[in-house]
């Protein structure tokens, strides 16, 4: 069997041409011609299934060690199907620190279902979360926990194996967003989930150019809930973009071990800069780097999030930054940069948000592969606008805390 990195130039074959292309073909057809009337052709109509988007789908459950893939139009798409598989209601525990349209997808649209959510934060106490699942004697135990690998955008490490354990011991689903990692650095399925669900525009496509979304399940049951609601809801991925995500998906591993090496020493820098008050990023130190080891990890991925100290504005850090962009999404091979607050996590109420950590004072930097000295150059020039708009009382505030003039520790 091919090894992880060879898969991922290669995927699978679907045996559907035998013209010797080095590349799957994409088929822009919406229909497909049958052999006579009473025969089942193996594609019929786009909708229910096409060569180019096979490829992918059996690609990404192969990479994710999983039954079968789906591919959707977008992360959202993909999670909107995953969701519509259960019933009025159903109770559903959720990650408290999610991506704010997953947020909203819970809240304001599955709730009108009759779906019930309960929010508990699954990287932290255990015991709290098992309550949670359980209904702890209150109510009848969740049907499913829904949580990101590690979350967003305050990068806290999930433990997949023991959230599933607790999970099944009541007979609840595991329903893992593996996007920030990516199948590269963890397979959420060998470790106990049932279904895994990536915005595969980030990562795994790569390039900031296609929308998409993909899902991998666990067992012939799942398959079949989750092909139905494909299928039926119709939110599925075009070829054109399908191929996209394949042409992503063959440099994954160059690219993420580049992003990794990048963002950890990003990370290092912003450690010792006098205007961060904190750093967010997992596998930091002999002790993080355990952390993720024993949770089932081999790498922290490539975003990071950091909070400027109080009275320093992150609106001038981010105005004035020129190898980062400043937009929404990650994972691509640029370097990009945001306020949660006001951008990705805009849908949390602001007391919902401070009450997970989410401050009006953090950014978040989803670090790509360039240079990284044009990174820390970046960064730090920012930074030094930021204190040059700060007003005289809070300037001798922070030089007081530093002992010494901040202007010489930025320059």
């Amino acid at each position: 069997m091919a090894r992880f990195n060879t898969q991922l130039v290669h995927g699978l074959p679907v045996d559907d041409n035998d013209t010797g292309a080095v590349n799957p073909p994409i088929y822009n057809s919406s229909t497909y011609a049958f052999p006579s009337v009473d025969s089942v052709p193996r594609w019929d109509y786009a909708r229910s299934g096409n060569p180019t988007r096979d490829f992918l789908e059996h690609q990404i459950a192969q990479l994710e060690h999983g039954r079968r893939g789906f591919a959707f139009s977008s992360g959202l798409a993909a999670i909107h199907a995953v969701l519509s598989i259960f019933q009025p209601g159903d109770r559903i525990v959720a990650g408290d620190n999610v991506y704010g349209g997953s947020y909203s997808q819970l809240n304001d649209h599955f709730t009108r279902w009759g779906l019930e959510v309960t929010t508990v934060n699954t990287a932290g106490d255990l015991d709290r979360l098992e309550r949670a699942i359980s209904g702890n004697g209150d109510t009848a135990p969740a049907k499913a926990v829904y949580f990101e690998t590690i979350t967003n955008p305050l990068l806290q490490v999930n433990d997949v194996s023991r959230i599933a354990a607790i999970a099944h011991k009541y007979g609840a689903l595991v329903i893992v967003d593996n996007t920030f990692v990516t199948p590269y650095l963890q397979q959420p399925l060998d470790l106990g989930a049932d279904v895994v669900i990536h915005s595969a525009t980030k990562y795994l496509a790569g390039h900031s150019d296609v929308i998409a979304g993909l899902v991998v399940t666990s067992s012939e049951d799942l398959e079949g809930r989750i092909y139905f609601a494909q299928n039926r809801l119709g939110g599925i991925l075009a070829p054109a973009e399908c191929d996209a995500v394949r042409r992503g998906i063959q440099t994954l591993a160059l690219r993420m071990d580049r992003q990794q090496k990048n963002a950890k020493a990003i990370a290092q820098y912003l450690l010792k800069h006098p205007l961060v008050a904190s750093v967010h990023y997992p596998g930091l130190g002999e002790d993080g780097e355990h952390e993720l080891t024993v949770k089932g990890l081999r790498g922290a991925g490539g975003v990071l999030s950091f909070e400027v100290k109080e009275g320093v504005d992150p609106s001038v850090v981010l105005d004035n930054l020129h190898v980062f962009r400043l937009a929404v999404s990650l994972g691509a091979v640029e370097s990009l940069a945001e306020l949660p607050a006001r951008m990705t996590h805009f849908e949390l109420p602001r007391e919902e948000r401070l009450k997970v950590g989410i401050t009006d004072e953090l950014i978040r930097l989803s670090i790509g592969i360039e240079d990284v000295d044009d990174l820390v150059e970046d960064l730090g020039q920012a930074l030094d606008k930021a204190y040059e708009a700060l007003p005289l009382d809070v300037k001798q505030t922070i030089d007081a805390d530093n002992d010494s003039q901040i202007s010489k520790l930025i320059a």
